[in-house]
């Protein structure tokens, strides 16, 4: 590791990266702890809209990691701050669950079910999705609202597999409507990298980006400048990454294997 590109902060994935559902990844505990004695920034990223920021730091409290609130980004909290900055005054429809629609009333966002008074449809992880939300938010695009999306991850890894995620709710917009997202703010967007360097008052040629996921966490790394270090504890196996176009700095079985880079 050179002076010029040394690393002073770390960006972590949370699930497949730290953790998968409930159960901590060995060793990731002691990293942190490690990371934190030494002087190094660290921040958490989840493009998972399903549970405000404050229940995220709470989970990795319970798991080891002590962690405040201020120090975990997800997509709600990115595109709530994408709404309040850009549009303060629109009214939004969710395809997602009550943490986002939450996270976007504390930022002061009106929601609606109606399709006349829409401004915006928002595309998000919905485990309760049904026709219903899909008609609503048809009738709002046909009307003219805009199209957002917390993430576009295709699936969520749990313990025994993984399960549809957000790209699922998009698709199905998009299908019936003939409308794109024009806009998706979770991971690889720069709003969320943004967001996490402004966290840690860093540049990012001076932060690592570890995840699960290339085309999510290793491509916003890459995208920002990032060094990037993918891990085979979630999502992405080995075999993968030969039919990517993706290729990160880095490649390791978990976190537990970042302390060798550290020390290099």
């Amino acid at each position: 590791m050179t002076k010029q590109n040394k690393l002073e902060g770390f960006i972590f994935d949370l699930d497949g990266t730290i953790y998968l559902g409930a159960e901590v990844i060995p060793g990731a505990p002691e990293v942190i702890v490690t990371l934190r004695d030494q002087g190094f920034g660290v921040v958490f990223l989840s493009n998972k809209p399903l549970e405000r920021r404050e229940e995220y730091a709470k989970k990795l409290t319970r798991l080891g990691i002590p962690t405040s609130p201020k120090d975990v980004i997800n997509s709600s909290l990115v595109m709530a701050h994408y709404l309040s900055e850009e549009m303060p005054t629109a009214t939004a429809y969710v395809l997602g669950e009550p943490p986002l629609i939450e996270e976007l009333s504390t930022a002061g966002i009106r929601t609606s079910n109606n399709p006349e008074e829409i401004d915006v449809v928002i595309a998000s992880f919905d485990r309760t999705f049904d026709y219903d939300k899909l008609n609503i938010g048809f009738q709002a695009l046909k009307r003219g609202a805009r199209f957002l999306a917390t993430n576009a991850d295709r699936t969520c890894p749990v313990e025994n597999g993984e399960i549809p995620d957000a790209a699922a709710i998009i698709g199905a917009l998009e299908a019936c409507s003939g409308h794109q997202v024009e806009l998706v703010v979770g991971k690889p967007s720069a709003l969320t990298a943004d967001m996490a360097l402004e966290q840690l008052g860093l540049t990012a040629k001076n932060c690592l980006m570890m995840g699960d996921r290339l085309e999510t966490d290793i491509l916003m790394g890459q995208h920002a400048g990032m060094t990037t270090a993918l891990v085979l504890s979630g999502v992405t196996k080995q075999d993968d990454l030969t039919h990517s176009i993706i290729q990160p700095d880095h490649i390791m079985n978990s976190i537990a294997d970042i302390l060798n880079l550290i020390k290099s």
